[in-house]
């Protein structure tokens, strides 16, 4: 029976150099001391950058709040504005024509009182007197409020922005295409045509 002899265990102790073979070399051109305050500065410069992020955070929503407020404000304001419109457009409705009904008023009463003198009045060329000073009365208020009759005279020009053709007929004193007779007084309002004047034109001497 032959001897065998067991390979015994590397128990060797490490070295010193081999410790210094195992451990990390320092950064190159920096000495072991110096990496610690490269650290700390790499750390600060990174709360810096951080914190410039975060007071741009706080800015953009401080931007974002004052224009959503804005945004808020606005629309109330306009809110407003389109309900005062609407009130403001149904009273001119109904009250944009107070000034010409008050005008009214003493030519409504002027008129009554001449129906009333009417059934009493002996002399009915009286109450034609009166009723004319009514009617003067009432174009004199028609009159304030910028409305004017178109009531051409007979010879003159026809204006068909002013006047309408209703009918010819024979004249041997109105030259043919004159006005011969108004049918239908015509209004404007301020110089805008409300409703032209009916007007016969002469056609000239009647054809024998």
């Amino acid at each position: 029976m032959s001897d065998t002899t067991e390979p015994k265990p590397d128990t060797q102790t490490p070295t010193s150099s081999d410790a210094e073979k195992a451990a990390p070399a320092p950064a190159a051109g920096a000495s072991p001391a110096e990496a610690p305050a490269a650290a700390v500065d790499a750390a600060a410069a990174a709360a810096q950058v951080a914190a410039q992020i975060q007071a741009q955070i706080d800015q953009l929503r401080k931007e974002r709040d004052d224009n959503y407020n804005h945004f808020v404000r606005a629309m109330a304001d306009l809110e407003n504005y389109r309900r005062r419109v609407v009130r403001e457009k149904e009273e001119l409705r109904q009250f944009g024509q107070r000034d010409l009904v008050e005008a009214i008023i003493p030519v409504f009463e002027g008129l009554a009182l001449a129906i009333k003198s009417a059934t009493t009045a002996p002399d009915p060329q009286v109450i034609a007197q009166g009723v004319t000073l009514v009617l003067e009365q009432f174009r004199g208020v028609l009159a304030s409020k910028g409305l004017t009759e178109i009531n051409p005279a007979p010879g003159a020009d026809f204006d068909p922005n002013q006047h309408e053709s209703i009918a010819h007929g024979p004249s041997d004193t109105i030259p043919e295409e004159k006005i011969l007779q108004v049918v239908r007084t015509g209004f404007s309002l301020n110089g805008r045509i409300i409703r032209p004047a009916s007007v016969v034109l002469s056609g000239g001497p009647a054809k024998v």
